[in-house]
């Protein structure tokens, strides 16, 4: 399933963010594995400081594996579906893992890369 989270990033935590972007150490662990540096690559920080990605997530609760990763930079405000349930052929079973090879992700993230501006881009110089 994808989601649409929208975050904040916690005071005080843009440059450790940066570095483990620019280290490989975002998401080190997780099963997700390189998911967490390609969301931050399209994520984008809107005007009202609010971070915007697109999560690939294939927990039965939405970011159930991520969740911890993400809470150690951003507050998550929001996570919200990004494709009508019905309609995800990973959700409704006739298509395992469909999300890691679907169009719908493309789409959302062109629809999104007209939003704010690139999040790494206000993120500290030289780190990523």
């Amino acid at each position: 399933m994808r989601y649409l989270v929208t975050a904040r990033l916690k005071p005080g935590k843009a440059a450790a963010l940066a570095d483990a972007i620019a280290d490989g150490s975002l998401g080190a662990g997780s099963v997700a594995g390189d998911e967490y540096v390609r969301n931050m690559e399209a994520a984008r920080e809107l005007q009202d400081g609010r971070v915007q990605w697109v999560e690939v997530c294939y927990c039965p609760t939405p970011l159930a594996e991520e969740r911890e990763y993400w809470e150690s930079y951003f507050v998550l405000e929001r996570v919200q579906d990004a494709h009508a349930r019905a309609r995800c052929r990973d959700w409704n079973g006739s298509e395992p893992w469909a999300c890691s090879s679907c169009d719908c992700s493309v789409r959302l993230e062109a629809r999104l890369e007209t939003r704010g501006r690139r999040f790494l881009d206000g993120l500290p110089q030289g780190a990523v």
